[in-house]
């Protein structure tokens, strides 16, 4: 599944938000909190993200490419495994977001809207 976001918001702004785990809860709804040691993501970083119904998804950041601005982390929630890849690109009047997401069917599905709402928070400001 890939997702796609355009807003005012400046890349710099957007990936500021992404790296920093503590902002999250901020543009993400669906996210009521986040477990994690240490300010930025980086790789081998280990987290815990909860969710608005207080369901808790463990994470482990793969990847990290700040000149790129581009990050990949595998999610774990119960049985259900994800890998999410997010990208992030200057545009003329702001920035566009991207989110490729694997995993099964059924997680994506579910999955989708609140990722769709969520990108359009970040890239909004």
């Amino acid at each position: 599944m890939t997702l796609r976001a355009a807003g005012p918001a400046p890349a710099e702004d957007v990936w500021s938000r992404y790296v920093s785990p503590a902002c999250w809860p901020a543009w993400s709804p669906q996210i009521r909190a986040v477990r994690v040691a240490g300010e930025r993501i980086a790789p081998g970083m280990r987290g815990e993200v909860v969710s608005l119904f207080g369901a808790t998804a463990s994470f482990v950041v793969e990847c990290v490419d700040e000149e790129r601005r581009q990050w990949t982390w595998r999610v774990r929630l119960g049985p259900v495994h994800m890998r999410l890849r997010h990208e992030v690109f200057p545009q003329a009047a702001g920035s566009v977001t991207t989110l490729r997401a694997e995993g099964p069917a059924v997680a994506l599905a579910a999955y989708a809207g609140p990722a769709r709402w969520a990108l359009g928070r970040l890239v909004r400001g």
